[in-house]
């Protein structure tokens, strides 16, 4: 991979990670109410479907959560990857990271074929 390739990709991983970092801030800034408050669980006023519906988006938020946070991982590492000098490089097999699997996705960690190994398990 070339020298402009690889910025054009720190770039980009950057922006990402800055992009990230300001949506964790952002839920953490939110807070996180306790489940049984936003379900209505100690509400007996609220019908049961109300409670569902409830507990359900809370669920929904938690998990849109842990997303934000594992991109932002992936993220980092793939820079401290590119400070190391293993960046491109298949985690599993230790062959090159084709530069087209790196631009669809610059947080790819392994090579096409050991993916599609991994995927057909």
């Amino acid at each position: 991979m070339d020298k402009t390739m690889r910025d054009g990709l720190r770039a980009h991983l950057e922006a990402e990670r800055d992009r990230l970092v300001s949506e964790v801030e952002a839920i953490d800034r939110e807070g996180h109410e306790a489940l049984s408050e936003a379900s209505g669980e100690n509400n007996y006023r609220d019908h049961m479907a109300d409670q569902g519906s409830a507990t359900f988006a809370r669920e929904l938020d938690m998990t849109l959560d842990d997303n934000v946070r594992e991109a932002l991982d992936a993220v980092n590492h793939a820079l401290l990857r590119m400070e190391e000098g293993t960046y491109g490089t298949c985690a599993r097999c230790g062959k090159t990271i084709s530069e087209e699997r790196l631009e669809a996705i610059p947080t790819a960690t392994l090579c096409i074929t050991c993916k599609s190994e991994e995927e057909s398990r």
